[in-house]
Order: C-alpha cells, then structure tokens, then sequence
C-alpha cells in the first residue's frame, strides 16, 4: 500500500479542493467521522481520476459541474423510460436535455441512453428501438440501459409479463453489439421486495417510498429468479455483447453466485450502484477476497441522482458524503458507522482501486 501512500499524500497536498465542513450524508450514506476526514478521503478519491458509472442527471448546474471538475470525476449519466415518475415518461426529451449535458459537461459526462419498452406491442417495436438507439449513438451515447420494468411491470397483448430474453428484444441486442457498445441492466430487484418485510435490509426503506415495486404476494408475479434466468439467456446468446448487471447484477447477497456468473459468462460485469450497504455488512475478508479474485469484472457506481427540483446544495452533500465512505469503505482499513453498526474498510491494493474506480469502467464501456 506504499503506491496508494504516497497518491494519497500527493493528492492531499496538490489538490485545493474547496469542499464543505460542514457537509451531511444522507442516512443510507453515512459519513466518515468528521469534515477533516471526508476531506482528505475526497482529495485521495479524485487522485485516481475516477469513474461513476451510473447516476441520473437531470439538470445542468454551474456548482454542480464545479464538483465534477474538483473531484476529476467522470459520470456515465443513464436514462429510464419509467410510467411513474413525470420526468421519465417520455424518451426524446431525456435524451435531448441529457445531450445538452454532456455537451456543457467539458468532458466530464457520457451518455448511456434507453428505448422505449412501454411499445413493445407495436409491430415495428424493434426497428422503432433500433433507429432510437442509432440516433443517439451516433450522438455520443455509449451504452444502452434495459430497466426493471422489464419482467416486474410490463405485460404483453395476452397479459403475461414480458421478460429480457423475449424474441422481440434480440435484434436490439444483436444491433448493440454490432456497434461495439455495452448493456447495462437492471432486471429484477433485492430478495427483500419478494418479502417478507425487513427493516434490517439495505433497501427496505427504498419500497416504503415506493411501494409498486414491493411485490411480495402478488397474484401471478414473477419470481426473481425467472427475471435473472431471462438475463442469463440474454447473455449465453449474446457472446458478443458486453453486459455489465447493475446493483451487483440484483444478486446483491450472494457473491458466490456472482462468481459462478462471472466463471460461466466472460462477458458479463457488475457494478456497485446502490448496494455498497450489501457488501458493508458482510464479512470484510469474504468481500476483500471476492473484489480481489475477480478485480476486472467490478465497476464503481452509486446511482446518485440530480432530479430537476434538487436543492443543489443538500444534493452535492450527498454526493459528497457518499464518494468519502465508499473510498473509505474500499481503500482504507478504517471503521465506518452502517446501519448501526460497525464496520471495516477493505484496505484494497492500489492496483484493484485503480480498477474498480477507473480503468474497468474504460474496459466494459468503451467510449468512456
């Protein structure tokens, strides 16, 4: 740990990084234990340049893109087609607004864009989400995100759910692959949304806020494990296509089964969005030896969002606070406060930091 020392040392000295004291985390992101402490965390976060590989920007802001350049960091912004959220109802103006991000961003922002699955039932549904998808790669978009919709919400013209490997969405994915990008999915959601209730859980408090997506006990819901298995169709299918499975590839308390999925498919990788908690609270040699083993298949993300009505300030906090414990987390030996309880940091060589927050979002989303 000498190299990461050393970095640390340099960034500490040779950054002026004018960061809040007085920041606050969120309750799912406590902070590290003081201001001093969150400070020279961020300042050793931005020496490795890093990469977040899934947030939702829905606004440009002059304090906002100040951040991005203080911390060098670069954001994979990702777009969701979503029928209960106003702002995600519609594609094309989530697409423009995002374009117009990137483009006032000075490098600091990409574009991983979506189709519309809520047309599924049209004849010309895959040419439609083809041309789509072209456009925007033709603009700059580097990847293309399936959503949770898909197999937890969606129903065909006979009333069955629609799942990921259904026929409809091959040629999509063949088209995707073809042009050398990336998927990012998101199918399916913790075990805890399948209850039964549990307020210990990481996520527990996300279903209270949004209650469609608890579906424990619902007449004719699909289970979890159909919504993955659809996945990994996608991915034996597709040897080709670059797959990375959002929020631990929703295998979020199982890392022997991520394993077994990264074993079986070379062309599938994870990112860490919204799950750091999961692996927080399991045992710190068992999630050190599984972020060793399998270094090049981890990608940083935090699913961290700026939502149109933002309080600009609390928001940055928040972002903040939550890049200063998952640095933490994963390249110190510290403790840090979660959930009521405490836990240790990693301690990960300098050389898987330097892949979890950079250099394996460049591998599995070129473009970047």
């Amino acid at each position: 740990m000498a190299g990461l020392t050393r970095t640390i040392a340099q960034a500490v000295l040779g950054l002026s990084i004018g960061f809040s004291s007085t920041a606050q985390a969120p309750v799912s992101a406590p902070a590290p234990a003081n201001p001093s402490d969150e400070e020279s965390a961020l300042r050793a976060f931005a020496a490795i340049h890093p990469i977040d590989v899934h947030v939702h920007v829905f606004k440009t802001d002059p304090a906002f893109q100040r951040m991005l350049e203080q911390l060098n960091l670069k954001l994979l912004n990702i777009l969701v087609m979503d029928d209960t959220l106003s702002y995600r109802k519609r594609l094309q103006p989530q697409v423009d607004d995002a374009l117009a991000l990137v483009r006032s961003g000075r490098g600091h922002i990409a574009l991983c864009t979506t189709f519309d699955p809520y047309s599924f039932s049209s004849d010309s549904f895959d040419a439609d989400s083809i041309k789509q998808i072209n456009r925007d790669f033709a603009q700059g978009a580097v990847a293309v995100k399936i959503w949770k919709n898909i197999g937890m919400e969606i129903k065909d013209s006979s009333g069955r759910y629609i799942m990921a490997d259904d026929p409809k969405f091959e040629p999509i994915y063949k088209d995707i692959a073809s042009h050398g990008k990336t998927l990012m999915t998101h199918l399916a959601e913790p075990d805890v949304a399948w209850g039964p209730p549990d307020a210990a859980d990481p996520s527990w408090s996300y279903y209270q806020e949004n209650p469609q997506w608890y579906v424990a006990n619902r007449p004719g819901f699909p289970s979890k494990q159909s919504i993955l298995q659809a996945r990994d169709h996608i991915l034996a299918n597709n040897p080709r296509l670059r797959m990375v499975g959002v929020h631990l590839g929703s295998m979020e308390r199982n890392l022997d089964n991520i394993a077994d999925h990264f074993e079986k498919y070379p062309n599938f990788a994870i990112d860490t969005a919204a799950r750091m908690e999961y692996l927080m609270l399991m045992p710190p040699e068992n999630v050190r030896d599984f972020f060793i083993k399998y270094q090049d298949r981890i990608l940083y993300g935090t699913d961290l969002d700026l939502l149109p009505d933002a309080n600009v300030p609390d928001t940055l906090k928040d972002w903040q606070s939550t890049y200063a414990r998952d640095w933490k987390f994963l390249a110190t030996g510290e403790a840090l406060s979660v959930g009521g309880k405490q836990v240790h940091g990693l301690n990960l060589p300098e050389s898987v930091l330097q892949k979890i927050f950079r250099s394996n979002a460049i591998r599995w989303i070129p473009g970047l």
